[in-house]
């Protein structure tokens, strides 16, 4: 049987990149660690979790979070880094 270390170890994202996607599909993370290996795997799914990231980002400001915020911001910084195909200047670079 496998965890849900071995999901998210699987999925190609880290457990921070999944605990963003659950909470803003709100999901269990099981089914988000499904969902981020689904989307990382597709052309356009990388630029779609970079979204996610920046919702969750956006909603924590506007609750109030700051701390949550910020943890989130390098969550996206090392998401870009290790997905670069999801960064908006590469996209920006081939228009």
């Amino acid at each position: 049987m496998l965890t849900i270390e071995d999901c998210i170890a699987l999925s190609e994202l880290t457990e921070e990149e999944i605990e963003a996607i659950a909470e803003h599909e709100n999901l269990p993370e099981m089914a988000a660690a499904e969902m981020g290996n689904y989307l990382i795997h597709t052309p356009e799914g990388g630029k779609h979790i970079r979204r996610i990231i920046l919702d969750d980002i956006q909603a924590a400001r506007r609750a109030g979070d700051h701390r949550r915020s910020a943890k989130l911001k390098l969550v996206l910084k090392q998401f870009i880094q290790a997905h670069p195909e999801a960064s908006v200047r590469k996209a920006e670079r081939r228009s």
